[in-house]
């Protein structure tokens, strides 16, 4: 199992939770890639997706605001 850390946290709000992901080795190579590209870890690659998709449906729910989701 591959334990990933991030040095810098993406935001200054709020606490950080720790999450075990189990995610296929083919996907996890796609992401690694991809990360490596954008100069990020896995996890704050994975993390920065995440944000833009929850960014996303806020923006298409109607009324939705960010205290909706969090």
């Amino acid at each position: 199992m591959t334990t990933v850390t991030q040095s810098r946290p993406m935001s200054t709000k709020g606490k950080r939770k720790s999450y075990l992901l189990r995610i296929n080795e083919d996907l996890w190579n796609e992401l690694s890639e991809w990360a490596s590209q954008e100069f990020r870890s896995v996890n704050g690659q994975i993390e920065l997706i995440l944000r833009r998709a929850i960014d996303e449906r806020k923006k298409r729910r109607p009324g939705g605001s960010e205290e909706d989701i969090r």
